[in-house]
């Protein structure tokens, strides 16, 4: 609940309230205040409540359209903030049954948390796997932890509870809510806007416009945000991504009155110049940053990057480095679900192995005669994937063979898996062939219809996303991310 009095326009102390304020007063800081002061857009004085009511600050807020306040953190007021917009002075009162998010490292002060908006320097820097392991390790701090991801793109059906039916949503919220069972929030309010093709044309002509996207965003960040005592906010790529819809993610999240915690992949110069990138984006929309999260640092120049990264952010920017997280390359290695999605076909046989992942250090293409092919399936690395191509009949009765064989003498477990290729049109496998593959559950074949160079190459260059399906890989990612994040120094930069 939020007092409007009337107040000297030069005042730049606090307005000390009632013993339920005292907590919260001191003095501001004056740069600041003066800065947000300049930023404040001029209200028509049709908007503005008589001075000296009592009202709520969201209706007051929701009655300025969007295009005047262009951002809701322009008006996300501290609790110890009086800011003087016209020669009325906005001061947080707080109700005696209000609730105030407090972190369990608080003591005798109480603390906010900020909204914590998770962006990346580009794609495939580990993103969603750092909102994981901040999911879980925030869940062990907070009773209710909110996620919400405000602009997606790849979407997924879902159904939502509070409307009865199917809704798309953000494959990644799926994820996270379906993992970390946050059922205090339902997905209608998690996944405000989504981004499918068409939809950029669609606004730059008009048909969508910018006020109907922040009034999404914003009424469904409310919902979380009311659920929840900390609210993790993840982004779609880069900062910057977005602006063709005027809705990028440091524009969200100077919106949502959210501390932006950056996350690079190892390395020093290029890490940093991508960072930069990203920083001053970030200024631009007065967004802070809480700190940087580096990913898939080399282990043995793991200490290197850590220590002269960290001196880096401080030195040039005053942010500390609150996670630098080593390389493991279980984390990028496809499971076979994974082929069968990038190649849009499905396993013949041993469907039970769908989330087997395999290492592409170890992908074997078969030029060599059966002898061979059968002497390399018994020595070599159990866990390997083989292609050949589908006119090798051999080789594919070959590989048959071997997993008969190897069931009935118990050598070893047959972990190995079989990619058949032939283009489209021009090679098929033969129905004879096709017939063996029953009763193979144990031995794992995927045709496709792909050369064999095309469908290495496909592979090469893939990355394997995190899904819910996946448990074992999800579960391991947050094992090895989560001891690796400065909790206590991301909450202490993101409290009010």
């Amino acid at each position: 609940i939020h007092r409007i009095v009337p107040a000297p326009a030069t005042q730049k102390r606090l307005f000390k309230t009632s013993a339920l304020n005292e907590t919260f007063a001191q003095r501001p800081n004056e740069k600041r205040l003066k800065n947000h002061r300049k930023r404040l857009p001029k209200i028509p004085k049709e908007y503005l409540p008589e001075a000296g009511t009592m009202m709520s600050f969201a209706p007051f807020l929701n009655n300025i359209p969007a295009t005047l306040r262009m951002g809701r953190s322009l008006f996300r007021l501290r609790p110890s903030f009086s800011i003087s917009a016209t020669p009325l002075t906005v001061v947080s009162v707080p109700h005696p049954d209000s609730h105030q998010r407090t972190s369990s490292f608080s003591t005798s002060k109480t603390k906010r948390q900020r909204p914590i908006f998770v962006a990346a320097t580009k794609q495939h820097v580990g993103k969603t796997t750092t909102s994981l392991a901040l999911m879980s390790g925030l869940q062990k701090r907070f009773p209710k932890v909110g996620f919400i991801k405000p602009v997606g793109q790849q979407h997924v059906d879902v159904f939502s509870k509070t409307l009865g039916t199917y809704i798309q949503v953000d494959k990644d919220i799926c994820l996270l809510k379906e993992q970390f069972h946050l059922d205090h929030i339902d997905y209608r309010h998690m996944s405000p806007v989504i981004i499918p093709r068409g939809y950029t044309k669609k606004y730059i002509d008009g048909k969508i416009s910018f006020d109907d996207q922040v009034k999404e965003i914003d009424s469904a960040f409310s919902e979380v945000d009311k659920a929840s005592d900390v609210v993790l906010i993840e982004g779609t790529g880069h900062c910057a991504v977005g602006s063709i819809v005027n809705v990028n993610n440091a524009k969200v999240a100077n919106l949502l009155g959210a501390s932006m915690l950056l996350i690079a992949n190892g390395g020093l110069g290029s890490a940093f110049d991508e960072l930069e990138l990203n920083r001053v984006l970030c200024q631009h929309y007065d967004v802070p940053i809480a700190g940087v999260v580096i990913n898939k640092v080399l282990p043995d120049k793991y200490e290197q990057t850590k220590h002269y990264m960290a001196k880096a952010l401080n030195d040039q920017w005053g942010v500390p480095l609150l996670g630098c997280v080593p390389d493991r390359p279980f984390l990028g290695c496809p499971a076979l679900a994974d082929l069968e999605r990038l190649f849009k076909s499905e396993l013949v046989c041993g469907f039970d192995h769908r989330y087997r992942h395999y290492n592409v250090k170890d992908m074997n293409l078969i030029t060599t005669s059966l002898t061979r092919f059968l002497e390399n399936i018994r020595t070599k690395h159990p866990r390997t994937l083989y292609i050949c191509h589908v006119t090798r009949d051999d080789i594919i009765l070959g590989f048959m063979a071997e997993y008969q064989r190897n069931r009935r003498e118990e050598e070893r477990p047959f972990e190995a898996a079989l990619l058949v290729c032939g283009r489209k049109g021009k090679y098929q496998m033969a129905e004879e062939v096709k017939d063996m593959f029953e009763g193979l559950d144990g031995a794992p074949v995927l045709v496709v219809e792909y050369s064999t160079h095309e469908a290495m190459k496909l592979i090469h260059d893939y990355t394997p996303k995190l899904n819910i399906d996946d448990k074992n890989r999800v579960r391991k990612a947050v094992e090895h991310y989560e001891p690796y994040i400065d909790f206590e120094e991301l909450l202490r930069r993101t409290s009010e």
